[in-house]
């Protein structure tokens, strides 16, 4: 699948009265971040992948919900999804899983 964005400069506006490359009204653009994570859930069980192809360090947490009021949710401690790696989060209910997510923070 293929997606073509096309910019148009208003009329009017001189095409050199743009700011520079990579930047905001003479602010620099923000660095790309966060890892990208892949959550899978079997019955009680939760894992999520987490790949940082980034060159700042992302502290991903893997937070569970479960399902059954009596079941206790649980977030994992954070871990240190290093430049070019891959790291492994688990977490688990001991009934149906409601929701997962992984939360980022530099």
């Amino acid at each position: 699948m293929a997606l073509a964005l096309v910019v148009a400069a208003p009329s009017g506006v001189p095409q050199d009265a743009s700011p520079a490359r990579g930047t905001t009204a003479g602010k620099p653009a923000p660095r790309p971040f966060g890892a990208e994570c892949r959550t899978a859930v079997a019955g009680p069980d939760v894992v999520a992948y987490c790949h940082n192809p980034y060159p700042e360090t992302d502290h991903v947490r893997l937070h569970v919900e479960c399902a059954r009021w009596w079941d206790i949710d649980s977030d994992s401690r954070p871990v240190d999804a290093q430049p070019a790696l891959t790291v492994r989060l688990t977490g688990r209910c001991w009934k149906e899983v409601r929701a997962v997510w992984v939360s980022h923070q530099r």
